[in-house]
C-alpha cells in the first residue's frame, strides 16, 4: 500500500490542530475571551497567561480559541451554502443542457465580477457589518466556483456508457443525476470544498481586519491583527500570534486539498511526481 502524499500529512495535521482548537473553544477557554483586566495589559507568557495578554489584558490564548470557532463556523456555513447551490445549478445545467446551460454559466459569470470584499462591503452599507454578512458574501462568491466545477464534471459523467443504458431503461434527468451523476461527481465538489474553506477563512479574515466581519466583543483573528498593528513596537506577539493561526489554517485547507487533488486524479498525481 503506498503512502499518502505529503502534502496530505502536513495539511491534514495542521486542519486537525485548527478544528481542534476551534470546537475546544466553542465550549471552553482558559480565560472568558472577553475578560477585561487592565492591570494585566503586555503580560508576557506564563503559567498564568500562556501566550501572554494584550493591551487590555484580555488572554491571548482564550481570544485566538474563540476566534478558530468562529472562522470556522463562518467557513462551514458559507462553502456549505456555496456548495449545496453551486452544485445544484451545475448539475442543472448539464442535465438540461441548450439554452438552460448557457443562461445559468452566463449568470455565473456575472457572479465572478463581484468579489466577495465589494459584495460585503455592500452588504455592510446595507444592514450593517456582521458575520452573516460575511457569510453571504463569501456563499456568494462560491456558488458560481462549484457551480462551473459540477457543471464540467457532470458532463463528463453523462457522456458515459451506464448514463446511456439509464436513459435506454426510461430513467428520467432527475433519476439519473440522483442516483449516477451526484455520487461520480462527488470527489471534485469535495476537492474544490477543501480549498474553498482555506479561501473562506483568509476572507473572512481579511473583512474583519477591515471592520466588516465580526464585531467586538466577538473574536476573530483578523480583527485581532487590526488591534495589533499600532502595537507592533511594544508588543509584536499581538500581530504574530493570529498571523500564524491564519496562515496555518490556510496553508493546511490548501494542502489538503492539493493532496486530495493529487488522488483523486490519478493523471495530476502521476504528472507531479514524474
Amino acid at each position: 500500500m503506498s503512502r499518502p502524499p505529503a502534502n496530505i500529512l502536513i495539511g491534514g495535521v495542521l486542519v486537525a490542530l485548527v478544528l481542534g482548537a476551534a470546537a475546544v473553544g466553542m465550549v471552553w477557554t482558559p480565560y472568558p475571551h472577553a475578560a477585561i483586566d487592565v492591570t494585566a495589559k503586555f503580560a508576557a507568557p506564563g503559567a498564568g497567561h500562556w501566550l501572554g495578554t494584550d493591551h487590555l489584558g484580555r488572554d491571548l490564548l482564550s481570544q485566538l480559541m474563540a476566534a478558530a470557532g468562529n472562522s470556522m463556523s463562518v467557513a462551514v456555513l458559507a462553502v456549505g451554502i456555496g456548495c449545496s447551490c453551486g452544485t445544484a445549478l451545475g448539475l442543472l445545467a448539464a442535465a438540461r443542457g441548450s439554452w438552460t446551460e448557457e443562461a445559468i454559466m452566463r449568470v455565473c459569470d456575472l457572479g465572478f465580477a463581484f468579489p466577495a470584499l465589494l459584495f460585503a462591503i455592500m452588504l455592510a452599507a446595507a444592514f450593517g457589518p456582521s458575520l452573516p454578512n460575511v457569510v453571504a458574501a463569501i456563499a456568494f462568491i462560491n456558488i458560481p466556483t462549484f457551480a462551473r466545477v459540477s457543471r464540467a464534471a457532470a458532463n463528463q459523467v453523462w457522456r458515459r456508457e451506464y448514463v446511456f443504458a439509464a436513459r435506454a431503461a426510461g430513467m428520467g434527468s432527475l433519476t439519473i443525476t440522483r442516483d449516477h451523476i451526484l455520487p461520480n461527481i462527488a470527489a471534485p465538489v469535495i476537492v474544490q470544498a477543501t480549498i474553498e474553506f482555506a479561501v473562506a477563512i483568509l476572507v473572512e479574515a481579511a473583512l474583519s481586519y477591515l471592520g466588516l466581519g465580526a464585531q467586538p466583543p466577538s473574536p476573530s483573528w483578523g480583527r485581532m491583527l487590526a488591534e495589533a498593528q499600532t502595537l507592533m513596537y511594544i508588543a509584536p506577539q499581538l500581530a504574530v500570534w493570529p498571523g500564524l493561526c491564519i496562515v496555518a489554517a490556510v496553508l493546511g485547507f490548501g494542502l489538503l486539498g492539493d493532496g486530495l487533488r493529487d488522488i483523486t486524479d490519478p493523471r495530476l498525481g502521476r504528472g507531479r511526481r514524474a
